[in-house]
């Protein structure tokens, strides 16, 4: 891992072809290999919620094509929230029972 000085790199992160990566941390930029995550496996857990996220972005298209359930969650809306996110997160929370 290097830090830079390089004033061309102060604002810039990501990846810098298939071998580099630039992080910003704090007042520093730092330049390290990417992270080799091929051997990495996913905990139980992890499979959990990307199962429970997968069945919450159907049910979110669901309600979609469904006119009484867009209409529960239209009315439960946060400023700047869609539709299809706000019954991502109500299904994520356990709040739905069956709306569709």
């Amino acid at each position: 891992m290097a830090r830079s000085k390089n004033i061309l790199l102060n604002d810039v992160r990501g990846r810098i072809g298939k071998a580099f990566v630039v992080k910003q941390y704090a007042n520093r930029t730092v330049i390290s290999k990417i992270p080799d995550m091929s051997k990495a496996g996913t905990s139980e857990s992890q499979v959990e919620a990307r199962s429970k996220f997968k069945m919450a972005q159907i049910y979110a298209k669901s309600v979609l094509l469904n006119a009484s359930a867009r209409l529960y969650h239209e009315q439960r809306l946060q400023p700047g929230q869609t539709i299809y996110h706000a019954a991502i997160s109500a299904y994520m929370k356990g709040e739905i029972e069956n709306k569709s």
